[in-house]
């Protein structure tokens, strides 16, 4: 379970350098061990997270989470600085398999760079189509979900179909005042495909 036992034999055999390697945090704590990781000396870090907007009693309100919740990307020498990031702010552990730690191919966390255009943070906007769920954000329908019938006028307004006082009724809605049902990382995962 301990890095000191991969550190002098495991590593010997392999002569591997550094490596990625998926750290596990203490839940909405990814950015912030990230960072203090990217301080250590001989430590690279990857946190991917995602930018998007959410209906609040406020109206649309910006959020940014992790992609991968209470999860980032480390590289670095399990020989040299295994116990660097184990024992660092936030963290609770290396994923490890059989008491040694697993490495993420350079491969997989290159496809996830480019899938994210290159950025630690990729702002996904939720588009809203014929059939889609939707909830009102803002006016005097906030609160009131309906399906989206049709879309006018280049995407400016957006006819749904509302259930309301045991009616279905259909209104016009102007589209930035509408939150698609469908979760951000819905819109990632069906982009990645």
């Amino acid at each position: 379970m301990m890095c000191a036992t991969v550190g002098a034999n495991y590593l010997k055999m392999k002569n591997v350098g550094p490596e990625w390697y998926c750290v596990h945090t203490k839940p909405k704590c990814e950015h912030s061990a990230a960072a203090v990781l990217r301080d250590v000396n001989g430590v690279e870090t990857f946190c991917p997270r995602i930018r998007f907007q959410r209906s609040t009693e406020r109206g649309k309100v910006w959020f940014v989470e992790a992609l991968f919740p209470s999860y980032f990307f480390a590289r670095f020498d399990a020989a040299t600085a295994c116990r660097a990031v184990r024992h660092s702010q936030n963290v609770i552990r290396i994923i490890e398999f059989g008491g040694h730690p697993v490495c993420v191919p350079d491969a997989a966390i290159e496809r996830l760079r480019e899938e994210m255009d290159y950025s630690e943070v990729r702002e996904i906007r939720v588009g809203i189509k014929v059939g889609d769920n939707v909830e009102v954000a803002e006016g005097p329908m906030r609160g009131l979900s309906g399906i989206v019938e049709s879309i006018h006028s280049g995407e400016e307004r957006v006819r749904i179909l509302l259930e309301f006082l045991g009616r279905q009724s259909v209104v016009e809605v102007n589209a930035s005042k509408l939150i698609s049902e469908k979760t951000p990382r819905e819109v990632v995962s069906s982009s990645v495909r």
